[in-house]
Formats: structure tokens, sequence, C-alpha cells
């Protein structure tokens, strides 16, 4: 009768965990699905890392002072989108910007904020966060950490040896993109892997998580973003390196940048940050880091925080299943894929780090130029392919715009600036761009 009793003691005490587990997770969906209304999502975007689990990143001790100049025009009017010319004001609007400031040769020529935010206001970035880690693996790299990105995962993390970044991943695998893991990063289905991983940040370790992760590809062979990749860096970064994540950020990027601001990083319920897209940082603090990777990876004071042959390989697309177009049957997207970087459909040497609702960083060395762009858009999981190739796109147009001497728009013809890029746009526009990029 005893045994009984605790048997039936035991159970009841299962059964009221697993009962307060299921709760605890319905409202972390529940708090994930609110966070993205429309009602919601200006202030979420710049207050995140106030609302959940976060620690703070003191900025530089010498702030990189960015140098100001006047231009007349720092943006065209208009640019083709779809064969048609667009308003760029609309543009603007219409996806929500909440930021957005440009650099051209060094000098901040434009910087405007919209909806709430400020100079001083911490946005999140999403996965702009990404190509911070990538940057952090070449520093790895640099310094002999990592012997080499052909290396495979588990040498690193053995704690993941059974998952599927065992049996042939290698961290070159992992920084295309090309892991083989299977993964839905469908920001609109609860029961996505995505949204099941920002539950696991809410509840639980991220690492764990990522031990629970399966192959459906061969590694190497089909490009398919998935962001528990990145996640999988920064697991490498901490291993190989012995220091925190959070320990390196500070000392190679965020200490010697010239920051003017606090960055946050947000964290998993066990203290690991979110590295594939909890970084909050200013407007102004994005572009010094798009301006750290046109100066072939030097500060402000000249010093070399990464190397310029990382920079050039991390920023191109290296193998069939990377490639950019719609056409290639070895990736699940029209743009192309360096190491957590983005390359247009129709690329100009230029390259991008992108956000999911409208975060980038747009940089274009031949042209010396480098946009962020914060926003806070609310239809992202309609139509977010989309609106991130036509803000590329945007982009692209505005770069060539202030690449040309005579930013007059009488005197230059408008129409003739912008019909330039019309050839490559009209082949670039198809449906199947809809889910391409996150």
């Amino acid at each position: 009768m005893k045994k009984i009793l605790i048997g039936i003691a035991v159970f009841i005490c299962a059964a009221v965990a697993w009962f307060f587990q299921d709760i605890r997770e319905v409202h972390a969906l529940y708090l994930y699905a609110n966070a993205f209304k429309a009602e919601n999502i200006d202030n979420n975007f710049r207050s995140f890392y106030q609302q959940y689990p976060s620690l703070k990143i003191a900025p530089s001790a010498e702030t990189y002072e960015l140098p100001k100049k006047q231009v007349a025009e720092a943006l065209p009017k208009q640019y083709i989108y779809d064969k048609e010319n667009r308003e760029i004001s609309e543009w603007m609007q219409r996806t929500h910007t909440t930021g957005m400031a440009i650099m051209k040769d060094g000098q901040l020529i434009y910087e405007n904020y919209f909806r709430g935010n400020t100079e001083d206001s911490q946005a999140i970035i999403m996965s702009v966060s990404k190509s911070m880690a990538s940057m952090l693996i070449g520093v790895a790299l640099e310094e002999g950490k990592i012997e080499s990105i052909e290396d495979p995962v588990i040498k690193y993390v053995p704690s993941l040896a059974g998952s599927a970044y065992d049996n042939g991943v290698t961290i070159k695998h992992v920084l295309q993109m090309s892991s083989g893991v299977r993964w839905d990063e469908d920001y609109g289905n609860l029961d996505s892997d995505l949204v099941r991983s920002v539950v696991a940040t809410l509840l639980g370790s991220l690492d764990d998580f990522s031990a629970t992760m399966v192959r459906e590809h061969e590694p190497g062979s089909y490009n398919r973003y998935a962001s528990i990749d990145t996640q999988v860096l920064g697991m490498i970064i901490r291993e190989a390196t012995g220091k925190s994540y959070q320990d390196y950020f500070n000392e190679k990027l965020w200490s010697k940048l010239g920051a003017e601001h606090d960055a946050y990083l947000m964290l998993d319920a066990v203290g690991e940050p979110l590295v594939y897209g909890g970084v909050n940082i200013t407007l102004r603090d994005m572009v010094r880091f798009g301006q750290l990777y046109i100066n072939e990876g030097k500060n402000f004071q000249n010093q070399s925080l990464v190397n310029a042959q990382w920079i050039k390989q991390s920023t191109i697309p290296l193998g069939d299943h990377v490639q950019p177009g719609l056409d290639n049957p070895q990736s699940d997207s029209g743009f192309g894929y360096g190491y957590q970087w983005w390359i247009p459909m129709n690329p100009d040497d230029d390259y991008a780090a992108i956000g999911i609702y409208g975060q980038f960083i747009y940089i274009n060395p031949k042209r010396g130029i480098v946009i962020a762009k914060t926003s806070a858009y609310p239809n992202y999981t309609v139509d977010g392919g989309w609106m991130n190739h036509e803000s590329l796109i945007a982009f692209q147009q505005i770069a060539e715009f202030l690449d040309d001497g005579d930013k007059t728009v009488e005197t230059k013809g408008q129409n003739q600036v912008l019909e330039q890029a019309v050839k490559t746009v009209e082949e670039a526009t198809n449906p199947e761009l809809s889910s391409a990029t996150h």
C-alpha cells in the first residue's frame, strides 16, 4: 500500500510539473505573438533589452566621433522597383523605418529617426547580430584559437556529438548556413523551429536546444537559412577561446569600435547570449560597425580588429549552393550568402547584414557607402522576403546616386540615374522570393 501511495505521489508531482511547464510554454508563446503586433512593435523593438534578461556591454573608452558633411541631396527622391518609379519617402514610411543613417567616404551625410526612436534608442538588430558573430570567428581564426574553418564543429563543441552538427559538419558549413540541419525559420508559425528556439531562450538553454537538432541535408550541399547555425558559432567561439561570448564580443569588438553607447546582449534563461539575434545597439553604432568593414577591418585609430582577408572571404558567395539567383536548386534563397552576410541578387560588389522586420547594415565598398536602417515592419511574416529585396534595391540605387558627382536632380535627370538599374531589377522580381530571407 505504501509503494502504491508513493507511486501515486510521484505521478501527481510529475503531472503537476508537466502542467506548469506547459503553462510556461503557452505563456512564452503568448509573449512572442504579442511582441510583434503592429500596436506593440515600435516600442518593443527599442525596449526588448529592458523587458528580458540582457547584459550591458559598456562603450569604448574613446568614442569614434563620426565626421559629418552637409550635402545638397543625401537621398534620391525615387528609385525603380518592379519596373516602376517609387518614392523613397513612401518606401521608408511603408517599411516602418525607425531610423536611417548613411556614411559616404567616412562622413555621415544623413541621419534621421522616426516612430518614436531617437539617436539614443537601443534598437534590437535581430539577425544583423549574426554578422558580428562572423567577425568574431575571423578574429578567433586569426589568433589561432580556431585552427581552420574546415575543422569539424565537434572538435570545439563536443557536447554537440550525436546531433545534426556531428559527422562531417565543419565551421565553414555553419558559417554558410549549409550545415544540413532540419530547420523551419517561420516567424509566423508558433510551432516552427525558430519559435521553439525563442521559447527555449525564455525558459531554458539554447545550448541544450542546439544539441537536439537533427539532419536533413548533406553538409555543404544546400543553403538553408537556420538561425540555430549562428547559435552554434557562438558556442564555437566560447569553447575555442576559453572566454564567454560576451567577453570576447567586448574585448575584440565593442571596446575597440569607438562605440558611442552601450550594447545590450539578450540572454537565455541560463545566462548565455542570444548570439543569433540578441544584440541591441544604436543606429550610429550600427554605422560604426559597417564602417569597420569599409576600412578593411581597421577602426578609427587605424588598429586592425579583423584582417582584410577575412572580410573579403566572408562577404562573397563561395560555392554553387550559396550563389545568388532564384534558379539555384541548391538554395532556398534568391540572395547569395557569405559567412553570415547576405549578397544581393544582382551584386554591385556589395553585401548586407539583414535582420527580421527590417534591420539592415548595407555596405558598398567600391562606392564608400554604409547605410544602416532600423525598422519595425509589422507585416514581415506576410511579405518580409519582398521587403528585404526591395530595400536592397533601394540601397543600391541610393549608393549609385551618391557615387555620382552631380547630386542636382534637375540637371542630372533623375530618371537617367534610376534607369541604369532597370535591367538588373527586371529579372530579379519573382514571387518565389517571398521566403528568401530572414
